[in-house]
This record gives structure tokens, sequence and C-alpha cells, in this order.
């Protein structure tokens, strides 16, 4: 059985995904949550939850989403996960790592000025174990 691993943007999991001699899986959600540009997919995130129940028997890890929906979806299904966050202090350290690898502005923008509320939401997530990352670390430095 897989495990399950909600990582916060910036944390390295398409580098850890690439770089593991473990089969890993790293699940993008957007492919679950739209239609077509603009318009939500309505059965999201239960189609998410489904594609990550269909490939537990197949990775030996799974990186996840860390959006709330997704980690909330996570819990009320029974799938135990554990989540990966920066410290809240990191904050220009990451917009500074979402620069380096080319996001675009509107995405800085949010991850920005939704920092401390999002930061506050992963700390007091329930139903998981939680690992911070301290200034420096990647997903591949704990695992």
């Amino acid at each position: 059985m897989s495990r399950i691993i909600s990582a916060f943007p910036g944390t390295g999991k398409t580098y850890f995904q690439k770089k593991s001699p473990l089969n890993v899986l790293d699940s993008d959600s957007s492919k679950y949550s739209w239609l077509a540009p603009g318009i939500r997919n309505p059965y999201f995130p239960n189609n998410y939850v489904g594609h990550i129940r269909e490939s537990m028997d197949q990775n030996d890890i799974i990186l996840v989403s860390s959006h709330k929906i997704v980690r909330d979806a996570l819990v009320k299904n029974g799938i135990e996960y554990l989540l990966v966050f920066p410290e809240r202090s990191l904050k220009v350290e990451y917009i500074e790592r979402f620069k380096q690898r080319g996001n675009n502005e509107e995405f800085i923008n949010l991850v920005s000025n939704s920092w401390d509320n999002w930061m506050s939401e992963l700390e007091e997530q329930e139903g998981c174990s939680k690992v911070k990352l301290f200034s420096g670390q990647y997903l591949s430095d704990i695992l």
C-alpha cells in the first residue's frame, strides 16, 4: 500500500518524484478539479480521491495536493496521509522558489496574499501526521 503525502507547493514534489528510486506518483489535482478553463468539475474532490485510491496498489508514494478541500476529503474517506508544509516564517524563501521555477505573477500573488491564512489552516489540520520544513529543506530531505 502507498504512503500518501500532501505537500505544499514549492516543497520539491516533482524533484522528489524524478529522483526517487521508489515508484512515486506526483498526482496533479487540476486534472480532476476542472472540466475546462474556468469550469469546476462538480465531482471534485471525490473524483480525485477515487484516483488516489485506484493508484495506491501501483505506487510506493503518492504525492497529492495540499488544498484544504483535498485534505479534508482524505480525512473524510479514512485515507491516512502525511502533511508537509513550510515553517510560517519562510514566506520570502517560498516566494523566491516560485519565481525561480517560473510561476506566473498571478500564482505568486495568490500565495503571497494567502500565506498566513493557509499556514494557519495547515497548522490546524486534523486527521493526519504533519512535518514542517525549515529553511532550505525540501521533501527529499525528510523522506
